[in-house]
């Protein structure tokens, strides 16, 4: 890997709803929500998160390192996902600058729960809350997501040379 003193990814992540599965979001289970639907706990947000570190080293995305047709990634804790791609950027001598995210949905309100995300995720990060920033919006009624079909998220990550 070419050592440059700052790298950056951006990630996009989408899941249709599963009532019969929890709601996962950046590590949070959100109760009374209808869950998603996926391979792993389907925590679109975390997923986001881990492409854009992923994709700011050159690495393909968390398809490749966990294939869902793997039994082994069965369920996984999206957790693990995260932690995974932090370790291959410390590996290859970068840190986390901050990460920045945006929630799409309609339903449920994501507000009340920001806060616990941003500690979920920079504990699994080994950064301080203040370098994670998650903000939510609706898709105004238009499309798969604005019809409540749904919830996706975007990430944008700042590494940056140890």
């Amino acid at each position: 890997m070419t050592p440059v003193p700052f790298r950056t990814g951006i990630a996009y992540d989408v899941h249709r709803f599963n009532p019969d599965r929890p709601l996962v979001l950046g590590g949070v289970t959100i109760p009374d929500a209808p869950g998603l639907e996926g391979h792993s706990d389907a925590d679109c947000l975390t997923h986001a998160i881990s492409d854009a570190i992923l994709g700011a080293l050159a690495q393909p995305d968390i398809g490749f390192h966990f294939p869902p047709g793997d039994p082994s990634c069965l369920n996984i804790d999206s957790q693990k996902i995260l932690k995974f791609a932090a370790d291959l950027a410390s590996e290859n001598e970068y840190k986390i600058g901050n990460v920045d995210v945006m929630i799409i949905a309609e339903k449920p309100k994501i507000s009340p729960w920001t806060e616990a995300m941003r500690i979920r995720i920079a504990e699994t990060l080994s950064v301080n809350p203040d370098q994670i920033g998650i903000k939510a919006t609706t898709n105004e009624k238009l499309g798969s997501i604005g019809r409540g079909e749904g919830i996706s998220a975007m990430a944008s990550v700042l590494l940056y040379r140890k």
